[in-house]
Parts: structure tokens; sequence; C-alpha cells
């Protein structure tokens, strides 16, 4: 809803002020400039200033409920010059019932046209500055709309991805269930089990998009346990995790699928043991999460829709304008690094 100027307790006083300046100098020019009496210079003053204000204020209330789109500089001059005449002639015949006086008479009809004059500038003025106001205000009202409609889109986006994620973790998990009950089938029923745990805390934090490191490790745990059910021996995990880091904050379920890509490109084509890194620390006010796994150069991968870390990717492009937040690297000694990192210093009513 628009905003109209005089309803604003700054621009009622600012409009007093003028007000009340505007019949001073009115009064005071008739009185030593013209060389009428009091009486006549405040009465003058009053009804010319008093008739100017409540055009003003008319002005000021149908502009604020109509502004025509065709032609709008005719429809305001032609206003504009509607209530100059009125003000003009409606002062005069006020003023020459009140004083009734020859000599001031004359000099009313005489300066008619002058009075119009003034009167039509300082209405037009009076125009300018509300269609102004509200135009600033129509502008920032549509930003407002358009940026609320952009948080709702990037909100919607967002909730599609992580829920997206859930069930291609869960296909992920599928398989491994079924893999175990051919190779390992005593141990399918703890694995099912610690699954059903997994998704059951999924839908307890569904509605957090911003969760603890705390929360997320152990949600990490979780999924590890999982996993260490499948490979047993052969996957070892590592975590790191500093102390300052614990309350920090970062979007729920975001590590969860860089670690299942490390196992899946670590373990998923090697009989061989290997161990998996979590490092969790903060530098500069920026949570970074880094994940590190042993990969064969010569083994072609398992695999896949690569839809995990392209997800994450966005998601942090929608929450901070940055396509710099996740990078992948590998070095010489077959080590593959992800490195995740969270600014720290958002908005909390935008971020956290």
């Amino acid at each position: 809803m628009t905003t109209k100027p005089l309803s604003l307790p700054r621009i009622q006083k600012m409009a007093t002020g003028i007000f009340i300046a505007c019949v001073a100098v009115h009064a005071a020019l008739f009185y030593y400039v013209l060389d009428y009496n009091l009486l006549i210079s405040g009465l003058d003053s009053l009804v010319t200033n008093i008739l100017l204000a409540l055009s003003c204020i008319i002005f000021s209330t149908l502009l604020g409920y109509y502004q025509p789109k065709n032609e709008p500089v005719i429809f305001v001059f032609v206003l504009t010059f509607i209530l100059a005449l009125f003000i003009t002639f409606s002062s005069k015949f006020i003023l020459g019932l009140a004083v009734p006086d020859a000599n001031y008479e004359t000099f009313l009809q005489s300066k008619l046209p002058f009075r119009l004059v003034i009167n039509f500038v300082f209405l037009a003025w009076c125009a300018l500055a509300n269609i102004l106001w509200y135009r600033l205000e129509e502008q920032s009202e549509m930003q407002e709309r358009l940026f609320t409609a952009q948080n709702l889109a990037k909100e919607a986006e967002l909730n599609k991805l992580r829920h997206q994620l859930q069930p291609h973790f869960l296909f992920n998990s599928l398989n491994s269930v079924y893999a175990l009950t051919i190779v390992k089938p005593k141990e399918a029923g703890p694995m099912i089990t610690k699954l059903a745990s997994f998704l059951r805390g999924t839908l307890k934090r569904d509605d957090d998009i911003w969760v603890s490191v705390a929360e997320e490790m152990e949600y990490i745990q979780l999924y590890l346990d999982i996993e260490k059910v499948r490979f047993s021996h052969r996957l070892s995990i590592d975590i790191q995790v500093e102390e300052d880091t614990m309350e920090l904050k970062l979007p729920g379920t975001l590590l969860q699928p860089i670690v299942e890509n490390a196992i899946k490109f670590g373990l998923y084509n090697t009989s061989a043991a290997i161990t998996i890194t979590i490092e969790v620390k903060v530098e500069h006010n920026v949570l970074q999460i880094t994940v590190k796994n042993p990969f064969d150069p010569e083994m072609k991968a398992t695999g896949g829709t690569g839809f995990g870390l392209t997800a994450i990717r966005r998601r942090l492009y929608l929450l901070f304008a940055d396509h710099n937040l996740l990078k992948t690297s590998a070095t010489d000694t077959n080590l593959f690094i992800t490195q995740l990192k969270i600014p720290q210093h958002n908005d909390k009513n935008t971020t956290h």
C-alpha cells in the first residue's frame, strides 16, 4: 500500500513549518511593503494560505489514489490551473466580504492575474513534489515485490535441491543394502536399522536450512556407520574437528554428498583399505571443511549422475552468490581433495 506523504509525522511537521512561514512572510509583505494595517495583512495572509494549504492537501490525496498513465502532464497542468483559479477567486470573494474597504477591493481586483500566477506556481511545485514521492514509492514497492519474488524462487529451488539429495542418497544406500545381502547377509539387518535411523533424522531436520557443525557431524557419523557396515575394515575415517567450530553454521545435509563422493571414488573400484580424512576448521570467519580420499588414476570410477556435487555448488551459489565456495583438486600422490567454504558473517535473516 502506497504511503501518503502527509500521513508521516516528519512531513506533517515540515508542512506545518512551511505554512507558518508563508503566513508570516505574506503578512509582513502586506504590512511593511504595501502599507496595509495588521488586520488586513493578517486576514489576506490567513485566507490565501489556508485555501492554498487545503488545495495542496486535496492535490496530494487525489494523486495518492489516481495518477493517469497516459498524458499525466496535461492532467496535472489542468488540475493545477483549476485549483489556482479556485484559490484566487475564493480568496477574493471571502476577503471582499471580510474587509469592506474600497481601496483594498480595487487592489484585489487589479492583482488577480498576479495572484493566479503565484498560486499556480506554488501548486505546480506541490504537484511535482507529490508525483515524485508517489513514483518513488511505486518504484520501491516494485523492487520490494521483485526482491520477495526472487527470494521465494531461491527458497523454492533450495528446497527442491535438498529434497532431490535425499532420494539420491536413498537410491545409493538401497544399492549398498542389496549388495550387502549378497556378500554379507548377516550384516544387512544392522545396516537397514542404521539407514532407518539416518532417514528418520533427515525427516526431523527437514525444516532446518541451517544447522551447527556439531549437528552436521552427528548426521555424518550416522551415514559413516552405514558405510562401515558394508565395507568393514576396508574403510577408515579420520575426523578432525576444531573445538571452536562446533557452533558455527552450515546448510543442512551439505556434507553428506561430499563424503559419499569420497567413498565412491576411494573404495568402489579397489579392494584395498583406505582412509578418508575430514577436517573442519575456521579461518577469517569462514568455516572450511576439507574431505580427502585416495584414488587410483588408472581405475575407471563407478558411473553416477554426478548430481551431488552439482547440487551443492548450486545451493552455495543461491545462498552466497559465489561460485568459488566448493573446489576440488587432485595431488601428485593420488589424493583427491574437496574443499568447502561457508562464510559466517552473512545476515541471519537471509542465511542462518
